[in-house]
């Protein structure tokens, strides 16, 4: 085992949710100019009903906007990893003009990423099932069970929230580089192994992977900049695969003590959604979960979020081939496009309605 010596990551991303319960500063109030932009723009994305594929941030300029979504960007890849964006009037609109906002700040941000196998650019949070996550076949964007902290498959990963649930359902955020500091405070002798590449499960995360794993360090620091991976789950199983090399127990009980932390008392950040609230997250910055909620019976009341994944963090400096490979872009050439089958949902008046799962 190395026997290297880290201090721990100063600086606003490593934070905990029982000191951000008293600082509200993640919260950014949309003001009367930068709302009126956006519906005005948003109007006019609905009617012109662009391909989301190809559509581009110069095609929609939200000048009123930029500064503010330049801060937003900054507070993902520099702050503190988040930012919830609330001032949305969305009881005034329909859910293709709320879609339209959404997607519209999305591609100001960074580059909309395909999210399953349909090519879908925007996807959705609602509960079509009563499973729980201790069924492997569970979804879980399509149940209302809590889910453990993990990382999406994507730089920033976005939620928009068009209805919340009658009961429970707040979003919950950890802090990555909060995690790696309690470590490194407790267990300086296994928090250098957070450096070193592992292998994750990519055969499980997607039938279609080219390869049965992928392998990234859990921790990245450059430039003093915290990042983080995590996801002992696909650690683990990637065990299963006879070329991959067992987890020494050292390197177990450093995994062990990272998901114990996560969950300690005082560490995550609930917050809960009102109608019209956007979350921003940096996934190499904060780890996300959900708490269990109680939904309203009826369908049109229920438990909806819309949800964007975002490639963007050029400027997050990160060891190379950190993280999951990234596949999957909008940025494609004309002739690619003709490679995506045309069942998804490529307009946002289709992408705001959930196909039935």
């Amino acid at each position: 085992m190395t026997s290297t010596t880290l201090s721990p990551v100063t600086g606003p991303s490593a934070w905990r949710g029982d000191q951000l319960r008293h600082d509200r500063t993640w919260i950014y109030h949309l003001n009367e100019a930068e709302v009126a932009e956006l519906e005005a723009v948003g109007r006019k994305f609905v009617l012109d009903d662009p391909d989301l594929r190809t559509v581009t941030r110069e095609d929609y300029p939200l000048p009123v906007c930029a500064p503010a979504i330049e801060q937003w960007g900054y507070d993902m890849s520099r702050g503190r990893g988040f930012v919830l964006i609330r001032g949305l009037q969305t009881e005034l609109y329909s859910d293709a003009l709320s879609g339209a906002i959404f997607f519209l700040t999305g591609l100001h941000l960074g580059a909309p990423m395909q999210q399953n196998g349909m090519g879908d650019l925007i996807d959705h949070v609602v509960a079509t099932s009563d499973k729980t996550m201790d069924d492997p076949t569970a979804k879980s964007a399509r149940v209302r069970d809590k889910l453990v902290f993990h990382s999406d498959s994507s730089d920033a990963v976005a939620l928009f929230c068009l209805r919340p649930a009658k009961q429970g359902g707040a979003s919950s955020l950890v802090s990555g580089a909060q995690i790696y500091n309690e470590i490194v405070q407790r267990r300086p002798d296994l928090a250098p192994l957070l450096l070193e590449p592992v292998h994750f499960d990519w055969r499980r995360q997607d039938s279609d992977a080219p390869s049965n794993t992928y392998v990234s360090p859990i921790v990245s620091i450059v430039d003093d900049v915290c990042s983080i991976y995590a996801g002992s789950t696909y650690i683990l199983s990637a065990q299963n695969y006879p070329e991959v090399r067992p987890l020494t127990s050292a390197q177990l009980e450093v995994i062990e003590m990272f998901d114990a932390i996560t969950y300690e008392p005082g560490m995550a950040l609930d917050m809960d959604f009102q109608p019209g609230d956007i979350q921003w997250v940096s996934n190499f910055a904060a780890l996300h979960s959900r708490t269990e909620f109680v939904d309203y019976p009826e369908w049109q009341r229920r438990r909806h979020l819309l949800r964007l994944w975002l490639e963007r963090d050029r400027d997050r400096p990160r060891v190379p081939n950190f993280g999951k490979p990234v596949v999957g872009r909008s940025e494609k050439r004309a002739d690619e496009l003709a490679t995506i089958p045309d069942v998804g949902q490529f307009s946002v008046k289709t992408a705001v309605i959930p196909r039935p799962v």
